[in-house]
């Protein structure tokens, strides 16, 4: 674990350097050489308050609040949902929320840290709850919106306080960068391997599968049975989005980290590029992507009880999966044919017949 010698020269320093290069939290963090939570945690007793943890019991009392967006982010995607948090599940390592807008599916185990922040903003003050792994990055965000209930926010706010409201935050060093430790191929079964994807029932199947064999995602999609995984040119996304918007096709958008993953169900309209980023700029989603730290892109194939379900599946330069893109569908739905009408105009492949 490190501490930054001194939060009260980070917090001016951190403040004075986004201001005059008008930069996000994240990125005058990083411009310093320190973690986004060491940076938001140098604030504490002034903008920001420290949350205690257990943070699900937290997290579930949000539908409270009202309205909010719901910000999760990696390092090449940024998702953001507005609307109400609904039904909220789960326990001290893993949970949901469902609702109309607001769906996640939440890792807490990955959870260190919590902060409720209060910045000035052109329409006064931004209120915020911040969450972070043991590391210091970002886990999950959720904004005040004008339909938030002001008055809950500050009771959860303070029945969420810590005894601790110290300046600055202990963070762990991050990770350094290591030879890859993916499984030489040479030492995967890869026909078992191939069996055991024509065998899947549902697309929850696939994590244990990729466990079960040792691959890494990247791995998996290479060594696919024949149809089942095609490398696209990761610019199709762009064409593929603005025809959904064309059609009116309903997809599903999944942005996720170690902590947390988040999806859109619905339309989209808006489809802009600007610089690096694709964006999707609708009323309630907002979608960021960094085209230039997408490394691979493939459509993906996976067997299920109710056929097969296809998705558009974006890797970085680590194999790491940044965005995953389907048709609007439930379990007990076959795919949508709009939806594989859509991924059809990116691949010239003919589509497998489930196993």
């Amino acid at each position: 674990m490190h501490q930054t010698a001194d939060p009260e020269s980070l917090y001016h320093t951190f403040h004075a350097l986004k201001a005059e290069r008008k930069l996000r939290n994240r990125d005058a963090a990083a411009a310093l050489g320190v973690s986004e939570a060491e940076a938001i945690a140098s604030g504490v007793g002034r903008d920001a308050v420290r949350l205690r943890a257990p943070f699900d019991a937290l997290f579930v009392r949000l539908p409270e609040v009202g309205e909010v967006m719901a910000l999760t982010r990696n390092e090449a995607a940024v998702h953001e949902k507005t609307g109400r948090f609904e039904t909220m599940s789960g326990d001290a390592k893993v949970g949901l929320a469902l609702g109309s807008a607001i769906d996640l599916r939440i890792f807490y185990s990955r959870w260190r840290f919590g902060y409720a922040v209060s910045e000035p903003d052109a329409e006064g003050i931004k209120r915020s709850l911040q969450f972070y792994d043991a590391q210091g990055n970002a886990v999950h965000k959720v904004f005040a919106r004008a339909g938030t209930d002001v008055d809950a926010w500050a009771r959860l706010v303070s029945d969420f306080t810590d005894d601790n409201q110290r300046a600055g935050e202990r963070v762990e060093a991050a990770a350094t960068t290591a030879p890859s430790d993916e499984k030489p191929i040479e030492a995967v079964d890869v026909d078992a391997f191939r069996r055991d994807w024509l065998a899947m029932q549902d697309t929850h199947d696939f994590f244990p599968l990729l466990r079960r064999h040792g691959v890494s995602r990247r791995q998996a999609l290479a060594l696919a049975p024949e149809g089942h995984a095609q490398r696209i040119d990761p610019s199709q996304l762009r064409p593929l989005l603005e025809q959904a918007a064309a059609d009116g096709s309903s997809i599903m958008c999944f942005v996720g980290n170690p902590g947390m993953i988040q999806i859109h169900t619905g339309l989209v309209r808006r489809i802009e590029v600007m610089g690096p980023w694709l964006n999707v700029l609708d009323p309630g989603f907002n979608l960021h992507l960094r085209q230039d730290l997408v490394a691979q892109g493939w459509i993906v194939r996976k067997p299920t009880s109710d056929g097969i379900v296809t998705s558009i599946e974006l890797l970085d330069a680590d194999g790491e999966t940044i965005a995953m893109f389907f048709g609007e569908r439930k379990p007990g739905q076959p795919e949508r044919e709009d939806w594989r009408a859509l991924v059809a105009g990116v691949s010239d492949a003919p589509q497998p017949v489930a196993a």
